[in-house]
């Protein structure tokens, strides 16, 4: 697995609000573990992943435009862009909803609910990513 120059994991974070971007990144790149890489919409979000080949995704899944949904599909189709996980995270369902467990797999794709904390969000991408290594 590839990592940014910085020896960091790189992460490209694609979220339509502009605010939830600005402090997930923050709080990301604060455990000094993350470079991350930000878009706010699926169009950019795709161009960015191709460019950049970060070792995960967090996307939001309702965005205009270029769905969540979407962008992970292209990507998915794409042989550059296939193998790079994708987290997705959603304020659909809030984590109470998700039988306890703010993580879920739904359709072999990664969910977490935006509203679990940042030290589970940052666990679960620690635990995707090493499910790559091996």
């Amino acid at each position: 697995m590839e990592t940014g120059k910085t020896g960091k994991k790189k992460i490209l974070l694609v979220d339509d609000e502009e605010d939830f971007c600005f402090f997930m990144k923050k709080n990301l790149e604060g455990t000094n573990e993350f470079q991350v890489i930000t878009a706010t919409e699926g169009r950019e979000g795709i161009d960015l992943a191709r460019k950049e080949r970060p070792d995960l995704i967090l996307l939001d899944i309702v965005m205009p435009g270029v769905s969540g949904v979407d962008m992970a599909d292209a990507l998915l189709n794409d042989p550059e862009t296939k193998q790079i996980p994708i987290i997705f995270l959603t304020a659909v369902v809030a984590e109470g909803e998700m039988d306890g467990n703010p993580v879920t797999k739904i359709g072999g794709r990664n969910f977490i609910a935006k509203t679990v904390g940042i030290k589970k969000i940052i666990a679960f991408i620690k635990e995707v990513l090493e499910k790559q290594v091996l």
